[in-house]
């Protein structure tokens, strides 16, 4: 039997492991062009996750099935930002732009979440976070222009960056939502659910992918990486981080989202031979300190 300081123990190196596992999305996004259409391996990874998050809740999935039918809409829409936006959409955007440049532009998130936190949810804002904001926001756009502030015209944009900018965008609507939408159950029983509602809005896009001339033949390699998808970033980084948070609180847990962008720069230089340029550099430099900026108050707040 576990004593609490172990599981302290394992709670503190996995925040330094979550953030990593997170990364290998990354390398997945980038190896599946050419092998796995992008909402077919988004409905892959999350209908293997959701079996396995349903066989693990299936007491209490069973138990409040009549409140969860009753709010399917939610899990309908949760699951069209979570799993087909952040997750179809980023494989998309993986086709044309870099792990390193989705890595840096999904960094800002946590800044939207605490702007929509504060327009939408009436949670109270400082100028200190204000200005956290701005920093990184202007870092998410050095990144996306590459560094070209004055000569925007000469800027080849990249379809991929928009791709993950929108994502980046559904990620922050998804966490609010959770927070609007109060659910009677867990952490993982709600995951499921929202798997769930995922697999159906991705299964039409999925089959009108099956059915292009031009669509990839289902190979073992297609299949490795539906099961590194669902088993690593997906059932592995969300129940590190929920077992993290259970142990540590979220307030401690919340400053490891800030090793994302190092991680997934080093995974793209390091596994996907990716050349990091100044632009980069400078985006890091801009969106790491708004992050922490922006979300200050919130990680600042002890646990009760």
């Amino acid at each position: 039997m576990k004593t609490p300081e172990s599981r302290q123990h394992l709670a503190l190196w996995l925040l330094w492991i979550t953030p990593a596992m997170w990364s290998i999305n990354y390398i997945v996004a980038r190896t599946a062009p050419g092998v796995v259409e992008p909402h077919m391996l988004a409905l892959g990874r999350w209908a293997l996750a959701g079996l396995i998050l349903s066989v693990i809740a299936r007491q209490e999935l069973w138990r409040e099935r009549r409140s969860t039918l009753k709010a399917a809409w939610q899990y309908l829409v949760l699951g069209a930002l979570g799993m087909l936006i952040c997750g179809a959409w980023v494989y998309k955007g993986a086709q044309t732009t870099t792990a390193m440049n989705i890595a840096l532009i999904y960094a800002a998130s946590p800044v939207l979440i605490a702007l929509g936190a504060v327009l939408w949810l009436g949670e109270r804002f400082s100028w200190r976070q204000g200005l956290g904001v701005v920093i990184a926001l202007s870092g998410v756009f050095h990144v996306v222009v590459k560094g070209q502030w004055l000569a925007l015209g000469q800027v080849q944009w990249v379809a991929g960056d928009g791709w993950i900018v929108l994502a980046m965008v559904a990620w922050a609507a998804y966490a609010l939502l959770q927070k609007k939408w109060a659910s009677p159950l867990s952490a993982t029983a709600r995951l499921a659910a929202i798997c769930m509602g995922g697999v159906l809005v991705l299964l039409p896009f999925a089959v009108w992918e099956g059915l292009q001339a031009d669509t990839p033949a289902w190979s073992f390699q297609a299949s490795w990486l539906v099961l590194i998808a669902a088993l690593v970033p997906g059932i592995g980084a969300y129940g590190a981080y929920g077992f993290c948070q259970k142990v540590l609180g979220a307030s401690r847990v919340a400053a490891s989202l800030y090793l994302g962008p190092l991680y997934g720069g080093l995974t793209a230089w390091a596994v996907l031979d990716e050349s990091m340029g100044w632009h980069h550099l400078m985006g890091a430099l801009l969106i790491l300190p708004g992050i922490y900026l922006a979300s200050r108050q919130a990680t600042e707040t002890p646990e009760p």
